[in-house]
């Protein structure tokens, strides 16, 4: 079993700087990518960053440039460094990762979700 703990989120001014992070633990054989999610109340949950085992990163066009994504493979454990933060950030933010938890069984795993809300 594999558990993702989120912390980090809570309330911030516009223009400010917020700074997530995720660790995983468990039965963990291999972690294939760890990444960040959001989604606001009735709208689906969209991509905001991951990063794969290797150093790949995908990064949505509406935080590029603002938002880093960085992983600690010795913790199993990502960060989302959010800077500049506008009102249009604000949503929970949920952890997702891709983990082999023997050498062939893999599945995709969620964190709890950690709001974050950004003021004007």
């Amino acid at each position: 079993q594999v558990q993702l703990v989120e912390s980090g989120g809570g309330l911030v001014q516009a223009g400010g700087s917020l700074r997530l992070s995720c660790a995983a633990s468990g039965t963990i054989f291999r972690i294939i990518s760890m990444g960040w999610y959001r989604q606001v109340p009735g709208k689906q949950r969209e991509l905001v960053a991951d990063r794969n085992s290797g150093g790949a990163t995908n990064v949505a066009d509406s935080v590029k440039g603002r938002f880093t994504i960085s992983r600690d493979n010795a913790k199993n454990t990502v960060y989302l460094q959010m800077s500049s933060l506008k009102p249009e950030d604000t949503a929970v933010y949920y952890c997702n990762a891709y983990i082999y938890t023997d050498y062939s069984r893999f599945d995709s795993y969620w964190g709890q979700g950690t709001q974050v809300t950004v003021s004007s």
